[in-house]
């Protein structure tokens, strides 16, 4: 049975490719922790016969359709070999020898993208799921804009960065809108981040589109190689994307172990382009297009690499060995330090003095929540009292800020004497201490220069 993601043609008794979409979160084969057990309640009984049968459906598929021929020949002589010697013969669970099979044959083949399991009865597709456009997969779709199709956060940040949280890339005909109001939305920041560290891959259709936004003219960004048509088929950027463009706008993507496949596409594009800093770590290394065959008789699934990416630039791709970061840092770390650089970028890049202080200002923030400055109790205590309106406290070992008629928020520590609030970007607080070692006044500094005195009016 051949499964489309996006066109599926199901017709019981026949067998199809499940999947035909470029990228897909990785399915590794795992540890066989039950090739000796017999099936579950939610597993089926398979022997001799239909293991045969099993492989023998896999390895003609495999003979086809897997991008290298001569390991497709290799995987099939293994499987029938192992066989023969009755490597199989004691296992009777259907999904037991699904995940022994896969791990035999991708031991051969080490592609990230192949993989063999078994379905149980409710994850099997029906005639009714041909198609995503279709009523009666309905259901399908719901899924898909509950998760808003992959755009997770679209925000921006201090000095007018942009930030992308993306954790698919959806096939444009379903998402597209919603990619171009994100892009729309960001279309006026100065740098952007595009954070891919929760990506699995999915469609080539929204990396195109996504990367059209950032070439002001058609680029060729990749190719891949069909063996079933033994054709090359090219992806390009688009000339026209709804909204604006941002060919200058300085670019960063955050990666980390988990982003795969399409995800890395895009990141392995845009690297070798020279178009973006990747930040982050090494990605999974999945780079061939896949599609998932279903066998009902056998309620058997497989994912097949049937191609490979070639870049225009390297003349290869990522397969096994992932996108290496430009920067290396934790996964964790990726995002701030994304940020900083993309704020000290802007800065050296502007001679505007107001513009100037507005990333210094968002510097020295963000420099201060990477390096938590910790503050001695007893000056803590001799800051907490009142300024005219302004009133500070210190409350179980943490100043906090209130003026007259206002919230309360807590003050976060940027340096021995200022502090600053995470509620409030835009204001921060500096003590001031006279000639005599009292703190005699605060100061409130605004990120538009602005600065106005409290002095101090009580303990």
């Amino acid at each position: 049975m051949i499964r489309h993601l996006l066109s599926r043609q199901l017709a019981v008794g026949q067998v199809f490719p499940t999947v035909a979409v470029c990228f897909l979160t990785v399915l590794l084969p795992s540890c066989i922790s039950r090739a000796q057990q017999g099936p579950t309640n939610q597993d089926e009984i398979v022997d001799a016969h239909k293991q045969l049968m099993i492989i023998d459906s896999i390895t003609t598929t495999l003979d086809s359709f897997y991008v290298f021929p001569a390991k497709a020949e290799e995987m099939d002589k293994l499987a029938h070999d192992q066989y023969r010697k009755g490597a199989y013969k004691s296992i009777t669970s259907a999904a037991a020898f699904a995940e022994k099979l896969s791990t035999d044959l991708f031991a051969v083949c080490k592609d990230k993208h192949f993989g063999i399991r078994y379905l149980p009865p409710q994850s099997r597709p029906t005639p009714q799921q041909d198609s995503l456009a279709h009523p009666d997969n309905e259901a399908e779709l719901a899924q898909l804009r509950r998760e808003n199709f992959g755009f997770q956060r679209v925000e921006r940040l201090d000095g007018n960065v942009g930030y992308l949280d993306l954790r698919q890339f959806v096939d444009a005909g379903l998402a597209g809108a919603t990619a171009v109001a994100a892009m729309n939305f960001l279309g006026n920041c100065d740098a952007m981040i595009i954070d891919l560290r929760q990506n699995g891959g999915g469609e080539p259709s929204m990396i195109q589109l996504l990367t059209s936004y950032f070439f002001d003219e058609p680029k060729h960004i990749n190719s891949f190689y069909i063996r079933s048509r033994d054709a090359i088929d090219q992806f390009w950027t688009q000339a026209y994307v709804p909204g604006k463009k941002m060919p200058d706008v300085p670019l960063y993507v955050l990666t980390s172990g988990y982003t795969f496949s399409g995800a890395e596409e895009f990141t392995y594009n845009l690297k070798n382009m020279k178009r973006a800093t990747i930040i982050g770590e090494t990605t999974g290394g999945g780079a061939h297009p896949v599609a998932e065959y279903y066998y009902p008789t056998l309620a058997i699934e497989m994912r097949v690499p049937y191609g490979r990416a070639i870049n225009p630039i390297t003349g290869t791709n990522w397969e096994g060995v992932g996108v290496a970061p430009d920067i290396a840092v934790p996964q964790d770390k990726a995002l701030p330090t994304a940020h900083m650089e993309a704020l000290k970028k802007l800065r050296k890049g502007t001679s505007d003095e107001q513009r100037g202080f507005q990333l210094d200002w968002a510097i020295t923030g963000l420099s201060s929540a990477l390096e938590p400055v910790a503050v001695d109790i007893a000056l803590l205590q001799k800051y907490a009292g009142k300024y005219g309106s302004r009133t500070i406290t210190l409350e179980n070992g943490v100043l906090f800020y209130q003026r007259e008629g206002r919230p309360k928020f807590k003050m976060v520590p940027m340096t021995h004497d200022t502090f600053g609030f995470e509620e409030l970007n835009a204001f921060r607080l500096k003590f001031v201490t006279n000639s005599s070692g009292a703190i005699s006044e605060v100061v409130g500094m605004y990120s538009d220069g602005r600065t106005d005195n409290s002095p101090r009016t009580a303990d």
